[in-house]
């Protein structure tokens, strides 16, 4: 089998994205019912969490105030965690795809958005289950599906914002790399070996489009993180994979931000969760 192709490297600031890596915590949190989790845990119970690819480390951080009895370890690729974090909570350097070597055994395993980074997601998920899961315990995978749709057909391949997310998903694809793995999670989960297995679809607009509060204010801060790594992650996927020019992409990307802003569609994607428990 071929190796996959390497992930370009086109500058994107790190303090915006981390901004956004943010906001997306924020729209996550919220579209599930402004909770962290959804798996039944109990907090009692609750000794040492898991979050694999904890990014900006807010999850972890909001996890260990909300368990000061538990002991919270994030682990990413990237060092970009604060330094100023609960008693309870850590972080480490790691690749998640690599041999696992944690000491002791889990109660609570998460990952969330991981799209677009794995390479392995089967082999991830059974690593999951087999290497650092204590018996009776959790893992919960949150995760996009970024095909974007409209229930009443608004959204067509007239619009500049079709087109983009199309391209988009289809160079990612090129990389081996899953950018919409939550309609596939729960396969894998339940391949993995896991019992007690739930799935949930949560639909989130994309802009304020909404007649429900809740919805346009999902819908407001979904649009608020899309335009806001929108030309970083572009211009990475369509200038190294693609080989388009800059100002081509450019061209592209202002016809999005129209369309996005001017609420021409009643655009939507999906948001999937899925748990479950590894047997007593």
């Amino acid at each position: 089998m071929a190796e996959p192709e390497a992930v370009p490297q086109i500058e994107i600031d790190s303090g915006t994205e981390m901004d956004r890596l943010d906001l997306n915590h924020a729209l996550m949190t919220k579209v599930i019912g402004d909770r962290l989790y959804l798996a039944p845990l109990v907090a009692k119970d609750l000794q040492r969490v898991l979050d694999i690819g904890t990014g900006t480390g807010i999850w972890a951080i909001e996890m260990g105030d909300a368990h000061p009895g538990a002991q919270i370890l994030g682990n990413d690729l990237s060092p970009i965690q604060p330094s100023w974090v609960p008693p309870n909570v850590k972080f480490e350097v790691d690749d998640v795809e690599s041999e696992w070597t944690h000491d002791s055994p889990f109660d609570f395993i998460f990952c969330r958005y991981m799209a677009c980074c794995i390479l392995d997601w089967p082999k991830v998920t059974q690593s999951v289950y087999e290497l650092s899961l204590k018996p009776g315990g959790w893992a919960e995978f949150q995760d996009y599906d970024l095909q974007y749709y409209a229930d009443d057909g608004t959204l067509t391949e007239e619009h500049s914002t079709l087109t983009w997310i199309n391209t988009l998903l289809d160079a990612a694809r090129t990389l081996k790399r899953e950018p919409c793995p939550g309609p596939k999670q729960e396969e894998w989960v339940k391949a993995a070996g896991f019992q007690n297995v739930k799935h949930q679809l949560f639909k989130i607009p994309i802009g304020p489009w909404a007649k429900d509060k809740r919805l346009k204010d999902l819908g407001m801060c979904n649009l608020a993180q899309t335009l806001e790594g929108l030309e970083g992650f572009s211009l990475r996927l369509f200038c190294g994979i693609l080989k388009w020019e800059e100002a081509e992409v450019l061209l592209l990307l202002s016809k999005v931000r129209k369309e996005l802003k001017g609420n021409d569609f009643h655009a939507i994607f999906n948001f999937h969760v899925t748990y479950g428990q590894k047997p007593e």
